[in-house]
């Protein structure tokens, strides 16, 4: 046995398109992308964009002063190695932002604050509050695209619950998203009172231009015929007195990236070990067979040669042989299970003319480092230095020793190659988010807001859900 482990193999930073047709207009890095080509899906949203509001009595100029504030131009005052000028919503997207009609404006009666400063639950209070000024606007569905939901610092109280599982902005999504209403939540705190208004701009114009509709951007240099699966869990209880439950949740990513859609039921028929669920093989077979009638309704009824599918837990048998049964036509199938908290860190190690033992790097490990810890498992370093992305080293966050995540193959054969691209790339896909990338593929990313959210939607429908009306 040897102490040694493998060799360092290192993947480039993964490019992103901005049109459908003319391929050359790309790049790695995606604000400089859209602000050289504009949107993928460049005049295929209705503009503009009708954005209704609620807000306290007597504050709603301020959420139409912020959509203002999306048409103008300003510079960044953080990040100024990566973040660029916002040249306003207009110039980046070729659309307008415009508030909807006035039946689409709704202020919130402010009589309920006194009770809420003395109230026991002023989560609960506020989150009815909230609901119940929401649902007139459900009459109204077609005159507005997105909605503002102006939240002041003054009702922070109510934003988390003490001693139990609450988030407003989660309780928000769930009610929302099961009546088809994208909404843009508004802190005060936060959107409003930010010092860097381009990094402000660029977050909100990013995420409301995706949840009216809008593609952004999309992979390039992938495989057109894989299809990538996210699986998730939600484990809660079904009452004090009877067994949990789990909500399963599956997202299909197509070989551009673009995951739009995704499917979530729940059932009965699983495992729990350390809160950790695991399906039967009948329960597995159901939720792959699921995601790719998805896939191919997407897709003109083709299937895919290849699947790779991801999960944060391990693969147990069963489940193995759910996948394979529900994909007896596809040519390769790997399913890869991506654990984020692992133990292992890396430094960059320099040679050094003067210096026989070389020195440490002034930069960290370079992201897409890669490192096989044998047939089975390997380590990606998703977070870490870029030195493609303009004239100096880039590293995100600017502190720390990044750690990898740990891939681990429970089927499939060959290199790591396809799995550490195919993780690195859709690293980018997340368009609620002004990042050059995530710590993690958006299979797994996602995975994340929709247990969440999920978990506090009381009935799930059969059919599809889109994913912007949860981002």
């Amino acid at each position: 046995m040897t102490s040694e482990i493998a060799p360092t193999i290192w993947y480039p930073e993964p490019e992103l398109v901005f049109h459908p047709e003319r391929t050359s207009e790309r790049d790695i890095h995606p604000l400089r992308g859209l602000k050289r080509f504009g949107p993928h899906s460049r005049g295929l949203v209705q503009s503009p964009i009708r954005v209704a509001t609620l807000a306290p009595k007597g504050e709603s100029e301020r959420l139409f002063a912020f959509m203002r504030e999306l048409s103008q131009s300003v510079r960044p005052v953080e990040r100024t190695d990566y973040l660029p000028d916002w040249p306003g919503f207009n110039t980046v997207f070729d659309m307008r932002v415009t508030a909807a009609t006035k039946k689409c404006r709704v202020e919130l009666d402010g009589s309920f604050e006194s009770e809420m400063a003395q109230s026991a639950m002023p989560h609960v209070l506020l989150a009815e509050q909230l609901v119940r000024a929401i649902q007139p606007l459900e009459a109204f569905r077609s005159d507005f695209d997105v909605l503002f939901i102006y939240l002041p610092q003054r009702w922070e109280r109510g934003f988390y619950g003490a001693g139990d599982d609450f988030d407003l902005h989660d309780h928000l999504k769930a009610y929302t998203a099961a009546r088809g209403m994208p909404i843009q939540i508004v802190r005060e705190d936060k959107a409003l009172a930010y010092r860097c208004r381009a990094s402000v701009m660029w977050r909100v114009g990013l995420a409301l231009y995706a949840k009216a509709g809008g593609v952004p951007w999309q992979l390039a240099d992938v495989d057109p015929e894989t299809a990538y699966i996210g699986i998730s869990y939600a484990v809660r209880s079904n009452g004090a007195d009877k067994p949990r439950f789990v909500t399963c949740c599956s997202q299909v990513f197509d070989a551009e990236g673009a995951g739009l859609e995704f499917i979530a039921y729940d059932t009965a028929d699983v495992q729990v070990q350390r809160d950790n669920p695991f399906l039967s093989q009948a329960e597995m077979f159901r939720v792959i067979t699921r995601s790719m009638t998805l896939y191919r309704h997407r897709h003109g009824g083709r299937s895919p040669r290849r699947v790779m599918v991801h999960k944060s837990t391990e693969f147990k048998d069963a489940e193995v042989l759910g996948c394979f049964e529900a994909l007896p036509l596809c040519e390769a199938v790997d399913l890869i299970q991506v654990v984020e908290d692992v133990g292992w860190r890396g430094a960059r190690w320099e040679r050094d003319q003067a210096n026989s033992g070389g020195k440490a790097a002034a930069f960290p490990i370079k992201r897409g480092s890669l490192i096989g810890l044998g047939e089975r498992e390997a380590l990606l370093w998703m977070h870490g230095a870029v030195e493609t992305l303009g004239p100096k080293t880039y590293f995100q966050g600017q502190r720390g020793t990044p750690r990898p995540i740990r891939l681990v193959r429970h089927a499939g054969h060959g290199t790591w190659d396809d799995s550490a691209r195919a993780a690195l790339a859709l690293s980018k896909m997340n368009w609620n988010n002004d990042g050059l990338y995530d710590p993690l593929p958006v299979t797994m990313s996602y995975a994340k807001v929709l247990a969440r959210v999920l978990k506090r939607m009381t009935n799930l429908g059969s059919t599809p859900y889109q994913f912007r009306f949860f981002m």
